[in-house]
């Protein structure tokens, strides 16, 4: 392979070759997942039948190929027959060496973010848990001093001022437990990677929710039936699913609908800050019609002790993070009054690991 070969496979985003005629000339992988069909399906076809866009941009594409000038359109929306738009950036430049050939890239505003926001919730997630775990310790030992001189003070009190004593003690014990939620992030287990049916997870926590917490709601599977396996620890992966469906139950006590979503998405990956790169094409979507994410917290909604619910702990979404981090996948939130998306990128098997299994 060329070096100009492989840096046009290496793209990280959909990049089309457009010849005088604007017929397709090339793709790279990338945009074969933006459209969700084939190289060979798309060569040789109009551009402007594979790609939908939201603006009157052909006019603007000539001129650009008439000059031989870039072209750069941001906050454009952009789908195809396959897929529902999305909010892009797009790139456009005469090929040199290639007269009458535009080059376009097509940059997703929505995974550009998934790719500079992944690795940073991930370390401001562990230096919170790590100062977490320290002041859990630390508080946990005097406010066993208090219940304990609390319950003796409640011995020589009249019936009328035993309510105090009672107070300080049902307080103290209510904040040990949130400490020891605290203490369950350090002392989660490495993930014991495994390949894994992602639906029978999602199954497993449906019957769950339905038996429990969420049997008010109504949850509907809107699943990918070709999905391949995942690489990750069941029972982590089952703990992430129950705390985004409890999350969606407790935020409609009166009821509302819960849409466990799967599809894959080649196009996807997550890179890192030394430049290596992650593929993460299996996609698990929580999607519920409750109210929404309160805008103040929408953006920490992954830290520790965030919470939108009046008595919530704001560990279970930071629980979440850490899992899906220790998996190396993403999870990120979409979220307005009427319909929050929780979404996460997790890998599928490796090839080598798939055939050491099955052996």
């Amino acid at each position: 392979m060329s070096a100009e070969s492989a840096l046009w496979a290496s793209l990280p985003v959909p990049a089309f070759l457009i010849d005088a005629d604007d017929r397709i000339v090339d793709v790279n992988s990338a945009a074969e997942g933006f459209l969700n069909l084939s190289r060979k399906a798309v060569l040789g076809h109009p551009i402007w039948d594979q790609l939908a866009i939201d603006a009157p941009i052909e006019p603007a594409f000539e001129r650009a190929r008439g000059q031989g000038t870039p072209l750069f359109v941001n906050d454009i929306d952009v789908g195809s027959g396959n897929r529902a738009p999305l909010q892009c950036a797009i790139q456009i430049a005469p090929l040199v060496g290639s007269p009458g050939v535009m080059m376009m890239l097509v940059s997703p505003r929505e995974l550009a973010g998934r790719m500079t926001q992944s690795h940073s919730v991930k370390s401001a997630a562990q230096s919170a848990i790590g100062m977490a775990e320290m002041l859990a310790h630390e508080i946990k030992n005097p406010l066993a001093g208090i219940t304990g001189a609390a319950q003796l003070l409640s011995m020589n009190l009249a019936p009328e001022d035993l309510e105090l004593t009672d107070l300080i003690v049902a307080e103290s014990r209510r904040i040990v437990k949130l400490l020891e939620q605290v203490e369950q992030f350090g002392n989660l287990s490495v993930p014991d990677f495994k390949p894994v049916n992602i639906h029978d997870v999602l199954d497993r926590a449906r019957r769950s929710a339905l038996l429990g917490f969420g049997a008010h709601m109504k949850i509907i599977e809107d699943y990918d039936p070709s999905l391949p396996l995942a690489y990750g620890d069941p029972d982590q992966l089952l703990q992430v699913v129950l705390n985004l469906l409890k999350n969606a139950s407790e935020a409609a006590p009166g009821g509302g609908t819960i849409r466990l979503r799967t599809y894959f998405e080649h196009s996807f990956r997550l890179r890192r800050n030394d430049g290596s790169g992650q593929s993460l094409p299996l996609q698990v979507e929580v999607i519920d019609d409750g109210p929404g994410l309160p805008e103040e917290i929408r953006a920490d909604i992954f830290d520790p002790f965030v919470s939108g619910r009046e008595n919530g702990t704001g560990l279970g979404l930071a629980l979440v993070s850490k899992i899906i981090s220790d998996h190396d996948g993403w999870i990120a939130v979409d979220s307005v009054p009427g319909r929050t998306v929780f979404r996460l990128s997790l890998p599928r098997v490796p090839k080598d690991r798939g055939e050491k299994e099955s052996n």
